[in-house]
């Protein structure tokens, strides 16, 4: 990294409708409870960060363990259009470290933190004011003699004296800073003072010109969004963020959030970002999976929530013209399409539309007696699926749960090697099957077991665990899902044994598929027999690295 060709991030003219994104998932974001993250799972989601468009990459901070460094030293080295950042310490240690981390970065920024709040002064640092300029200015100029890209932030700046803040900016720009931060590090602050700070900083801060202004909110109070816009509305032009929002206790600023409040309000702040936004969806559901840390379904733009409707008041609604109930298009966030949920509080209109989706047009006297059922039957049942409408449709019973049963589960698995499972069935015109079968782990196993005993051909598609209680003998939810004849079917159970759970959401998903042969076939066609299950291996191997706890 030589401080001579690494250039820092412009701030010329041209760029003051840039809001560049500063992403802080893999520093802020990983170091809180629960989000944890391996060297491998690190470099997977910096080169998603890269591929999404951010502007700049906090990989890490290089001085708190080995692996970190080790972290940041490979991101470092594999991204060639972010500019990867190591974040350090006023300390002399701390910069060096970073500094040999980011030797081998296409470019680089070494970022310097300092408390700087009067409570931090006194309580944390044991400092004088003069102590804390002084402390800041030296580290600064150590830093320029590695990179010419440095940032500094004055921890808890929120609640630091502007005067004084001022003074520490414009020493820290004389000093060679490029980017200047203003945390709200506790959360604490609120919009309308977050445009008064910023504009007074923008006033007050000597040779301002000469550097990016930049927000970092905590969501402590609920309002680090809505900060980071009040902070770029006054005029800041970096924003440091998080994928779904992680950070230390509530968490940060969510990236999708403020992207795209930019976009879709653009007329409001005509202000742009570098970031694809059809990648935030994919980016999102990255960032779960190697954490293990599901998004909330109500989530701002990546929820699942977010761009479903149940009520029957919007489904009409969006029917009628998505402008009614949506503000963006869910395909601009990498989201395939709306969802309309169907459900208690929905109305005939949806219902009669997903069923003519199924291939079911339906009368309106047929429509009368469907519809009835339907409510009838959301009332007892949260998730009403497509299986569902098709039994409505025919007129069957949705809630079925024939023709098969199991009647013995068993299964050994082997450490280091395969596991075993034999499965016991009845169905209801009498017939026993008993099979046993051989699989890379119990799951396999079971679904290898029960793909002998019966069904019609399937490729399991998607295979989801997901803990629905707490404690030693929590109740755990299995939810697969199986392709058949070119459409798609899913089935779920809850057990406290997730391969027992797993068993009969298998078995769902067969019982449903031969329920609707049954009533779609003449009696020479039954008389045939009833083919046979088959699980795709390869598929329930890619289906099994989505399982989350």
């Amino acid at each position: 990294m030589n401080p001579e060709t690494a250039q820092p991030q412009s701030t010329g003219e041209n760029d003051e409708d840039r809001v560049r994104i500063f992403d802080t998932t893999l520093r802020d974001g990983e170091q809180a409870p629960g989000f944890s993250m391996d060297r491998r799972a690190k470099l997977c989601m910096a080169q998603a960060l890269e591929t999404l468009g951010v502007d700049i990459l906090e990989a890490g901070f290089p001085q708190a363990s080995p692996d970190d460094f080790a972290a940041v030293e490979e991101i470092a080295r594999t991204l060639r259009n972010t500019t990867v950042c190591a974040l350090a310490r006023c300390q002399t240690g701390d910069i060096d470290t970073s500094a040999r981390a980011l030797e081998r970065a296409h470019q680089s920024r070494i970022h310097l933190f300092l408390s700087t709040s009067p409570l931090h002064r006194e309580h944390k640092l044991g400092m004088s004011k003069q102590q804390v300029l002084d402390t800041a200015v030296a580290s600064i100029e150590h830093a320029r003699k590695y990179c010419a890209d440095i940032e500094f932030s004055a921890e808890d700046a929120l609640r630091t004296e502007p005067e004084f803040l001022a003074e520490v900016f414009s020493a820290a720009i004389a000093a060679g800073a490029t980017t200047l931060n203003a945390p709200d590090t506790v959360g604490y602050t609120t919009p309308s003072e977050m445009v008064e700070l910023f504009t007074y900083l923008r006033t007050h801060v000597r040779d301002a010109h000469k550097a990016v202004f930049s927000a970092h909110c905590h969501d402590d109070l609920g309002m680090a969004v809505a900060n980071s816009l009040a902070a770029v509305s006054a005029g800041a032009r970096q924003v440091e963020c998080t994928i779904n929002g992680i950070g230390e206790r509530a968490g940060n600023a969510a990236l999708e959030e403020i992207v795209m409040a930019l976009k879709v309000r653009a007329p409001h702040f005509a202000l742009r970002t570098g970031i694809d936004t059809r990648k935030l969806y994919p980016t999102s559901r990255l960032l779960t999976q190697l954490t293990g840390q599901a998004v909330p379904r109500n989530k701002a733009v990546v929820g699942e929530n977010a761009f479903a409707h149940e009520s029957g008041i919007h489904q009409h609604g969006m029917l009628k013209h998505r402008g009614t109930y949506e503000i963006m298009r869910p395909q601009d966030v990498g989201i395939a399409e709306t969802t309309l949920v169907l459900g208690k509080h929905s109305g005939r209109h949806a219902l009669r539309q997903r069923l003519e989706t199924l291939g079911h047009t339906v009368d309106d006297e047929a429509m009368d007696g469907i519809f009835k059922r339907f409510k009838a039957l959301a009332d007892r049942k949260r998730d009403i699926r497509d299986e569902d409408l098709e039994a409505l449709a025919l007129g069957q019973d949705p809630d079925a749960t024939g023709p098969w049963h199991i009647t013995q589960l068993h299964t050994t698995s082997h450490l280091g090697s395969s596991a075993s499972a034999t499965v016991k069935l009845t169905h209801e015109d009498g017939r026993e099957v008993g099979e046993a079968a051989i699989g890379d782990g119990p799951v396999d196993a079971v679904l290898r077991a029960i793909e002998r005993a019966t069904g019609t051909d399937m490729v399991l598609t998607r295979f989801q665990v997901r803990a629905i209680s707490e404690g030693g003998d929590a109740q755990g939810q299995a939810q697969l899902t199986a392709r058949h004849d070119h459409r798609d079917w899913q089935g779920s159970s809850v057990s406290t044994d997730i391969i027992e759970a797993t068993a009969h959401a298998a078995l769902a998903i067969v019982n449903r598929i031969e329920r609707q042969n049954a009533s779609r076939v003449d009696a020479s066609t039954e008389e045939r027999g009833h083919a046979r299950p088959h699980f795709d291996r390869r598929a329930n191997g890619r289906a099994q690295q989505e399982t989350s706890a």
